[in-house]
């Protein structure tokens, strides 16, 4: 099995004064060997805040359909073809919003990857 990489365009907002930088690739990365119930998010710099976030694929299949959340991530979906990861760390909080597809496509990729785990 290998790593999954795909980057996905990408708005993001941040409670810091910043120029709108418009879109800018973001990128999903997904490593079944290292961690198979994991998904990665990496925003680009230099944007405030930690840049790469760890949390549960699950958490981002439940948010492409209702607003989910665990920890300091929140996921949610915005209208029928749009979905919002938030991000909360120390100083503040950055907003990311995807092209839903990118998200689903990203996902059934990393499904494909991994064989099913017995339960």
């Amino acid at each position: 099995m290998s790593v999954i990489e795909q980057y996905a365009r990408a708005h993001i907002i941040t409670d810091e004064d910043l120029t709108d930088p418009g879109a800018v690739p973001v990128i999903l990365r997904y490593d079944p060997e290292t961690d198979p119930r994991s998904v990665r998010v990496g925003l680009p710099e230099p944007l405030p805040g930690p840049h790469e976030w760890t949390f549960s694929r699950a958490l981002l299949e439940q948010g492409l359909r209702a607003p989910a959340e665990s920890g300091d991530v929140r996921v949610w979906p915005l209208g029928r073809v749009q979905a919002v990861m938030e991000f909360h760390y120390a100083h503040g909080v950055s907003v990311v919003q995807f092209e839903s597809k990118a998200l689903l496509r990203f996902l059934r990729r990393t499904y494909m990857a991994t064989e099913p785990v017995a339960r």
